[in-house]
């Protein structure tokens, strides 16, 4: 079997290569991505892209179609990858995660790829009262980001001539611990707060729902829809992917987390404008349809890795932005150096600016 995976070198990618690479020893495996956050590693002994057979670099919207021959599925997970990044270069958002997306999954029909694999995400259900949300209510985009991961389901579900299987997995908030860890999402934010200043400040009032899934359950999704047939839910599947024992209020992951961090003071904001992100999602299709592929991870072992990886790489109060744990950090500290334009494509051939002092430090610690 040969898997193309985009967007590898994310938070995700480390995880999912692990995962196939594990539960297919023999398979060729290769990753493209634009590199963005290669240098920020937070926990890898191994360098996580020495589990692929090829790493190539490059744009997903200039992706070259010769690296999909031979293919037989594609998980796509390169994407402007959340809402803070996609509020500040929404143009690029649609461009790279609706566009670039659509484009690849043509290539790859064309190449003869069996099994295209997208990553879409809960978030498009946005705000959402009443019940858990099933594949067939309304959507409530709130972000650029969300509306792309919807306008690429879209595109993907219009090509009824294809005779490519595709798979939309719309993740639960992502969560876990990882060989390249992001900050920006709210139990790693939360685990790492109390590890490193005592304190968890939930900016609500900690009554929004949030769905969640650890990484490592995301990867086995992904090995569940880069073999899934037609006759397992159709040609195209847009399906919620987590657990309906995972839809938690803020206030429950902010308490399990002070729990497990002894000494934890949690901060609520009862005065806090109503938080629009709020939903709870039901995963009922997803149980019946991948009943061997269902999450395992429990939010205890989730808070757990975190603990014990953020232990290991002894964060401290400086670290909780840092251009290595938070993305649009990242993205900045590129541009700053003039190595990234606002495009979001790297500045071929320009000059390095010397790094400031504070990042050096990071880096050494």
């Amino acid at each position: 079997m040969k898997i193309l995976i985009t967007g590898n070198m994310g938070y995700v990618g480390p995880m999912v290569v692990r995962h196939l690479r594990s539960r297919w020893p023999q398979a060729e495996l290769i990753g493209f991505d634009a590199g963005f956050f290669a240098d920020c590693l937070s926990s890898a002994e191994q360098f996580p892209e020495t589990l692929l057979d090829q790493q190539h670099y490059g744009d997903v919207r200039e992706f070259p179609p010769a690296l999909l021959a031979g293919v037989d599925a594609v998980v796509h997970l390169a994407a402007v990858s959340n809402d803070p990044i996609g509020n500040a270069y929404e143009a690029q958002t649609n461009d790279i995660n609706y566009l670039a997306s659509a484009r690849l999954a043509g290539l790859a029909e064309e190449a003869g790829v069996k099994n295209f694999v997208f990553a879409s995400s809960c978030s498009i259900y946005g705000f959402a009262e009443g019940g858990p949300r099933t594949e067939s209510d309304a959507l409530n985009p709130l972000t650029a980001y969300a509306r792309s991961k919807i306008a690429t389901e879209r595109a993907l579900a219009e090509k009824n001539s294809w005779d490519m299987t595709v798979t939309c997995l719309r993740f639960a908030t992502a969560c876990g611990m990882s060989d390249r860890l992001r900050l920006d999402l709210v139990l790693n934010d939360f685990v790492a707060t109390a590890l490193a200043t005592g304190e968890i400040n939930v900016l609500s009032d900690g009554t929004p729902w949030r769905p969640m899934i650890d990484v490592k359950d995301m990867a086995r999704a992904i090995e569940w829809a880069i073999t899934r047939p037609k006759e397992t839910g159709g040609r195209h599947l847009a399906i919620n992917v987590g657990s309906n024992h995972w839809n938690l209020q803020v206030s429950e992951l902010s308490k399990a987390v002070a729990e497990a961090v002894p000494g934890t003071r949690v901060n609520t904001n009862p005065n806090a404008p109503p938080d629009k992100r709020s939903y709870r999602v039901n995963f009922s299709l997803f149980e019946r349809l991948a009943p061997d592929h269902q999450p395992q991870v429990m939010l205890s072992d989730s808070i757990r890795a975190l603990r014990e990886g953020l232990q290991q790489i002894n964060v401290k109060a400086d670290d909780l932005r840092s251009a290595r744990l938070v993305r649009l950090r990242t993205l900045e500290r590129l541009m700053g150096k003039g190595l990234l334009s606002k495009d979001l494509r790297w500045q071929r051939g320009a000059a390095i600016k010397p790094e400031p002092q504070a990042e050096l430090a990071l880096k050494a610690g």
